[in-house]
C-alpha cells in the first residue's frame, strides 16, 4: 500500500492547462517503479507518431495525441465507440526526473516512456570505515 502512494504522490493527474481549449480524452496509463526509472505506458488508439506530442516541463510530462480519422463526405454515425477528441494526459511528478535521458517508443497505440531518476534519488551503498 504504501508504494502504491509513493506513485500517486510522484505522479499525479494535473487538469488541460488552458481552460478554453476543446474537450480531451484521458488516455488509459500505467506507471510503474524500478530503482532506476519509471516506466510510463500510454494507451492511445489511433495515434501515430505524426499526430503524438510529449513534453516534459519543470514538474509535468504531458502526452497528447490526435488521431487522423476524419469522416467520409456523406457518412451518417449510427453508433461510436470512441469519441472524436483528441487525447490528452497530464501528470505531475516532483523534479525526481531526468528528463536529458527521457526515452519514448510508440507501436501499435501503445506509447512506452523511460523516465530514469535523477541521480540524487538513486539508492546508493554508502562505505563506512
Amino acid at each position: 500500500m504504501s508504494r502504491l502512494q509513493n506513485l500517486v504522490s510522484t505522479f499525479t493527474r494535473r487538469p488541460a492547462a488552458h481552460e478554453n481549449a476543446e474537450p480531451t480524452l484521458k488516455p488509459q496509463y500505467e506507471v510503474k517503479e524500478t530503482p532506476e526509472a519509471w516506466g510510463l505506458t500510454v494507451y492511445l488508439p489511433g495515434v501515430s507518431k505524426d499526430g503524438l506530442e510529449l513534453t516534459a516541463e519543470e514538474g509535468l510530462i504531458t502526452v497528447r495525441g490526435r488521431r487522423p480519422w476524419k469522416a467520409p463526405a456523406g457518412w451518417t454515425t449510427v453508433y461510436r465507440e470512441s469519441a472524436d477528441a483528441p487525447f490528452e494526459l497530464a501528470l505531475a511528478h516532483d523534479n525526481t526526473i531526468d528528463v536529458t535521458k527521457i526515452h519514448a517508443e510508440l507501436a501499435d497505440g501503445v506509447l512506452r516512456v523511460s523516465l530514469p531518476k535523477a541521480e540524487a534519488i538513486k539508492p546508493r551503498k554508502i562505505a563506512v570505515n
